[in-house]
């Protein structure tokens, strides 16, 4: 029996519940407002979400190479050794604020001197002015770094490290966005998956580019690399709910075929934007686990 593919009702209670509380703040179709709006709604619905950042973690807000960042000191953090996050949002909303408390607990959790870089958002500014603001924090800091973004964030990660080869100890990539291509098989498969469908992923690439999404750059898309063999470790972690599922899927093949030690976690049951549902879903809450654990064995390799 074929599956309605707009029928999700499968999805675990609790995160039908995340999906349900995401939503009374950031409707579906929330792409058809204004900008300005959009940015206003996404803020609230995940100020909803916030924690209290974890006893002992301290914060400071500071500016590097010119673009403001956010670092978070654990209570016992690691030597030698910085996290570098970049938050999601289709390149369009978000920021320091967005992402503090994910932020903060996995930078808590992994013992991980993070950095948060609050990087230029589209439609004022197109590409590369985002991939342009996460490399020259990249630039600026000093010793062994570890990337870690989500969605638009892990895409700007990966291309990072794709044009830093050697500088980075080893990259996170949690439901990332590697491609504009619409033929892989989760973009038809979940094109009307809850918290983002592929309507959206089309949206925030009209908004993101200059015209369409361009080719063999992978300053924009990951996977238009030719080459992955002087990519670092990675981690990637997918949602099953989601038309990015086969980004993570895809990337990983690549990186394995070229000799590239990496980790593919498909996470069973789980949206788009799950990070934000770690403390109300179970799911949500055991991949977030084992995101802190591959950003501490990451960091820790080579130490």
């Amino acid at each position: 029996m074929t599956r309605d593919p707009r029928d999700y009702s499968w999805l675990p209670a609790d995160i039908r519940a995340f999906v349900t509380r995401t939503e009374a703040d950031y409707p579906p179709d929330a792409a058809s407002f204004t900008i300005a709006r959009q940015r206003a709604l996404y803020d609230a619905s995940c100020a909803q979400f916030d924690t209290p950042h974890p006893p002992g973690l301290r914060t400071e807000d500071l500016t590097i190479a010119g673009v403001r960042c956010r670092r978070y000191v654990p209570s016992a953090p690691k030597q030698g050794v910085t996290g570098v996050y970049f938050h999601g949002g289709g390149f369009l909303v978000g920021g320091l604020h967005s992402h503090d408390s994910i932020v903060a607990d996995l930078a808590e959790a992994a013992g991980l001197t993070m950095i948060a870089v609050d990087y230029r958002l589209a439609p004022e500014y197109r590409h590369p002015a985002h991939y342009d603001d996460c490399i020259a924090v990249v630039d600026a800091l000093d010793g062994p770094l570890v990337l870690a973004g989500d969605s638009a964030g892990g895409s700007l990660a990966a291309s990072v490290s794709a044009t830093r080869p050697g500088r980075i100890r080893g990259q996170v990539l949690i439901y990332p966005g590697l491609t504009s291509d619409p033929t892989l098989p989760s973009v038809t498969r979940h094109a009307h998956a809850p918290m983002l469908t592929a309507a959206d992923c089309d949206y925030y690439h009209a908004m993101r580019f200059d015209g369409p999404p361009p080719r063999g750059d992978v300053t924009a898309e990951a996977l238009a690399a030719e080459d992955f063999t002087d990519l670092p470790p990675t981690a990637i972690f997918t949602a099953e709910a989601d038309p990015l599922a086969s980004h993570g899927v895809e990337y990983a093949a690549r990186l394995a075929e070229a000799g590239v030690p990496v980790e593919l976690t498909e996470e069973p049951g789980l949206v788009h934007g799950y990070l934000r549902a770690r403390t109300m879903a179970a799911g949500a809450q055991a991949s977030f686990v084992r995101i802190a654990r591959a950003l501490d064995a990451l960091a820790r390799d080579g130490q």
